[in-house]
């Protein structure tokens, strides 16, 4: 059956699918990115889980996958197939298109960030559908954005648009991957969120939905440190609304899962920081932690139609 390769690369694990030419699913998968073994071993865990993808469809599909769809975290050269730099994997400069075009024989592949590709899906499919001009912003590991301009997904020119998540929210905060102090994602990301619940409650397997869970129930500590995070990432969103004027703000990963949790107090967060600003939708994200999987799916099939159309 044709299909592709559709390879999410996050900050602690990857999610991967085989899609075929409706979009269904045909195989999915899940694997640990080893993050901890440090940027070479990443990298390599990412080709054997490629290669791995490409023998499944081999053994159980007919054929293996006529393109693949990769996204990876961080700074990406989305034109030149280079993953540039990510703080939470530790890599740099990374020919990740040609080494993985390389270990599945010479398939096309398409590279792109995670959080663009995931905003990809969620403008088609998910809860961006329809809007002119979206934002998309998942707090996980850490936090970036992806701009949603009629149908496309704005790179910049450099390949850094909507990291902000590392807009400067704290000065005197703490010292953020990139280098910076008091960045957005080293205050509201899931793992802030999960750093600064261990640290208050004294339990240090405590993480960010545990901190919800205590919210509901109304622990005093709890209520701190979620309005700590809450209060950041309005700042920080409150300053990408100025610049980008978005119909819908779109929030997702593993933080918005804490539903109305989040999103009662940031969206009253939200408008009471904004002045001539026009408010937008703020909107769960529809896809949850399968977008960028998905959007790297589109990637694949869109590099395939772009190939024919040339």
């Amino acid at each position: 059956m044709r299909h592709v390769i559709a390879l999410d690369v996050g900050g602690t694990g990857m999610k991967a699918a085989l899609v075929g030419e409706d979009g269904t699913l045909l195989h999915e998968a899940r694997r640990a990115t080893g993050r901890k073994r440090g940027a070479d071993a990443v990298v390599d865990t990412v080709l054997g889980f490629a290669a791995d993808l490409h023998t499944y469809g081999k053994e159980h599909l007919g054929e293996g996958a006529v393109a693949a769809g990769v996204a990876v975290p961080g700074i990406v050269d989305a034109e030149h197939g280079i993953a540039v730099y990510s703080s939470n994997l530790g890599w740099r400069d990374v020919p990740m298109r040609a080494l993985i075009a390389e270990r599945l024989g010479g398939i096309p592949v398409a590279l792109d960030h995670d959080v663009r590709t995931g905003g990809l899906a969620e403008g088609r499919i998910g809860a961006g559908q329809g809007a002119d001009r979206f934002l998309f912003v998942p707090l996980g590991t850490g936090i970036a954005g992806a701009i949603g301009i009629g149908g496309t997904i704005e790179a910049g020119a450099h390949g850094c648009a909507g990291e902000i998540g590392h807009i400067v929210v704290r000065p005197d905060g703490p010292r953020c991957g990139c280098g910076q102090h008091g960045c957005l994602e080293s205050l509201a990301s899931a793992s802030a969120v999960s750093r600064a619940w261990a640290e208050a409650s004294g339990d240090p397997e405590a993480d960010a939905a545990d901190c919800a869970a205590a919210v509901v129930s109304g622990d005093p500590a709890a209520l701190r440190v979620w309005r700590d995070a809450v209060d950041a990432l309005a700042a920080g969103l409150v300053t990408a609304l100025t610049l980008l004027d978005p119909r819908v703000l779109i929030i997702g990963g593993g933080l918005a899962e804490a539903g109305e949790t989040l999103f009662t107090p940031l969206r009253a967060a939200v408008e009471e920081r904004i002045t001539f600003q026009k408010l937008p939708r703020i909107v769960p994200a529809a896809l949850g932690d399968t977008a960028g999987c998905l959007g790297a799916g589109l990637l694949a099939w869109d590099l395939l139609s772009t190939e024919v159309s040339v």
